[in-house]
């Protein structure tokens, strides 16, 4: 796969509510931003990084994301992934969410190299925890299942139908791949794992903050060897 043919959309136009600090992308670990992390870790495995964000925060991005280029978003995730769709020619895009900081080069490796075999593929871990129903608690098995993570990557065109068909039909989802998969194309699994976690909640922040107080020497920079 051609660095030149892939671009990272990097959807941060949320408010953060859950969290409660403002604009989720700008809330600081370990000295940088959510954001920033975001980008450092794509930047060096792509040609483009492409941002969105709510229009009143255009210039404190470009200022978190230095290299890269910010558009605004849209008053969904959806739509605010359909706009940075629109903000790129490149063959291949790769989907990836701001909240998720510990983007590491491996796992970029790891989805660059099931491209272009795969036109479409998620990164995601086997759930490990025991689950139950919440109806009737009934127990179900957690062998099939998988959490999704990001990034996602796509070949741009599919993914440019999967988001008009779902607009045309009024469909909604939380992730890219399930657009995709209403199309009836498969989307591959690629390993993913718990490093990769999405903050939203102050508790997930703090396992962050302690995260990155351990590791920051190994993940930063991701393109490092």
């Amino acid at each position: 796969m051609e660095r030149r043919d892939v671009a990272a959309l990097v959807p941060a136009a949320g408010s953060g509510d859950r969290l409660g600090k403002g604009p989720k992308a700008f809330v600081e670990v370990a000295g940088r931003t959510l954001l920033t992390w975001a980008v450092e870790a794509l930047r060096p495995f792509v040609a483009e990084v492409v941002v969105a964000v709510a229009p009143e925060q255009v210039e404190a991005a470009r200022r978190a994301a230095p290299d890269a280029r910010v558009v605004c978003g849209g008053a969904t995730r959806q739509a605010t992934v359909a706009l940075l769709l629109a903000a790129t020619e490149c063959r291949w895009v790769l989907v990836h969410d701001a909240a998720r900081p510990f983007l590491d080069a491996d796992t970029l490796r790891r989805v660059l190299a099931a491209l272009p075999s795969a036109r479409a593929l998620s990164v995601a871990m086997p759930v490990a925890d025991s689950l139950v129903h919440a109806g009737d608690g009934h127990t179900v098995d957690r062998a099939p299942l998988w959490a999704v993570q990001t990034p996602q990557a796509f070949e741009r065109r599919l993914l440019l139908d999967a988001h008009a068909a779902a607009r045309a039909q009024g469909a909604a989802a939380t992730d890219d791949a399930a657009l995709v998969r209403r199309l009836g194309v498969a989307v591959a699994l690629v390993n993913g794992g718990p490093h990769l976690m999405k903050v939203t909640t102050p508790g997930d922040l703090r396992l962050a903050e302690a995260y990155a107080s351990a590791l920051t020497p190994r993940v930063a920079p991701a393109g490092a060897s």
